[in-house]
């Protein structure tokens, strides 16, 4: 994007060309600090629009000539339905995470921003994982689109070791803070599904004397960001996120991602562990599983052809009632070749009981006759 506008550049007279949606606000400031970043030597210009910032001073910005944005869907269509902005001249638009934006309920949103472009444009989606939502939108919007495929979703990251330990879901809390205080100088990101359940485990986490700060969407923007820059700078040690939430979050060499909590798919799961194990650095993934998880780490496992060992740290033996494991009978060397063992026919029985039970089925066989 950046070298093909450059390429054709009238810095007397901008024209608004690049467009960049991305799900999140935290996304938004990555992506922007990036195109600082790659375009320094360049004369675009680029700004973003998001929530939690004032409307005013990001029209200001678009007003000095704007080459490329970066926004969240939801601010931007406030925007164009309040004509404050004109996106007619963009024919370069790219969909960051989209299969998130989507999840998110974001589809409305897109479907109005790409109708708002220009028709003649190029369109590109990117996500680590491709869902069928995201290959409806482009049969949808895209002409004859090519798929490029980097590696394939099930593709088994040498450099990422896991570890996934089970536990009785009421220690559960009490086993996450053994292991963070074990691995006391480690940076970690811990995954959650709730809202809730992020900020009664931060308490937790501050009340055992462990340095942790939360990121999920009921916090203002002032405060995500924030908490973020506390964890980038080793103030706090654990951040705990929701999956949303944790979506633009890049930490340079991040050795361990914890999963309090299974994600609800296996392409959730993927997006985590993803976090570690960056950059030729190898990382680690804990999983920390109660009964209820049993199957749906199973599954995980067979989707991304995974083996993971369960293990019981000493001191958290299990109480909880575990499901019955089905014992196999062991077989003779004749069976496992596919031959039947040879048994004596059984002698026929001629006890008492088996003269009465033989003259009680022929009865019945004599009255339906």
């Amino acid at each position: 994007m950046l070298e093909k506008m450059h390429k054709t550049l009238k810095p007397n007279h901008r024209v608004l060309r690049g467009l960049i949606l991305v799900p999140t606000r935290e996304l938004v400031d990555q992506v922007s600090l990036w195109i600082g970043e790659y375009g320094k030597h360049l004369k675009l210009r680029h700004t973003k629009i998001q929530g939690g910032v004032s409307k005013a001073s990001q029209l200001t910005k678009l007003d000095t000539g704007i080459d490329i944005i970066v926004s969240t869907p939801g601010r931007l269509k406030s925007f164009i339905e309040d004509d404050n902005i004109n996106l007619s001249s963009v024919n370069m638009i790219v969909l960051d995470e989209a299969d998130t934006m989507l999840e998110m309920g974001f589809i409305k949103e897109i479907e109005f921003i790409l109708s708002s472009c220009s028709t003649y444009r190029q369109i590109m989606m990117f996500s680590a994982t491709i869902s069928q939502n995201i290959k409806k939108l482009g049969k949808e919007f895209l002409k004859n689109p090519v798929t490029i495929e980097v590696s394939q979703r099930r593709d088994v990251v040498s450099l990422i070791e896991h570890q996934a330990f089970k536990i009785d879901v009421k220690r559960k809390n009490e086993l996450l803070a053994h292991i963070i205080k074990k691995d006391e100088n480690k940076q970690i990101l811990l995954f959650i599904n709730m809202k809730d359940t992020a900020d009664e485990i931060t308490s937790y986490l501050v009340n055992k004397g462990i340095k942790a700060v939360a990121i999920h969407g009921n916090l203002d923007s002032k405060e995500r960001t924030k908490n973020i820059k506390s964890f980038r700078s080793k103030k706090a040690q654990v951040l705990v996120a929701t999956d949303i939430a944790a979506r633009g979050i890049d930490i340079h060499e991040l050795p361990l991602v914890i999963n309090y909590e299974l994600p609800e798919t296996t392409d959730e799961f993927t997006h985590r562990v993803g976090r570690t194990g960056r950059a030729n650095h190898k990382g680690n993934v804990i999983t920390l599983l109660t009964v209820k998880d049993y199957n749906r780490f199973t599954k995980i496992e067979r989707d991304l052809k995974l083996s993971i060992k369960r293990t019981i740290e000493d001191g958290f033996e299990l109480k909880d009632r575990q499901p019955r494991q089905r014992q196999q009978q062991r077989k003779s060397l004749s069976q496992k070749k596919g031959k039947l063992d040879r048994k004596p026919k059984a002698k026929t029985n001629t006890n008492k009981k088996s003269k009465r039970t033989t003259k009680r089925d022929a009865g019945r066989n004599f009255r339906k006759d």
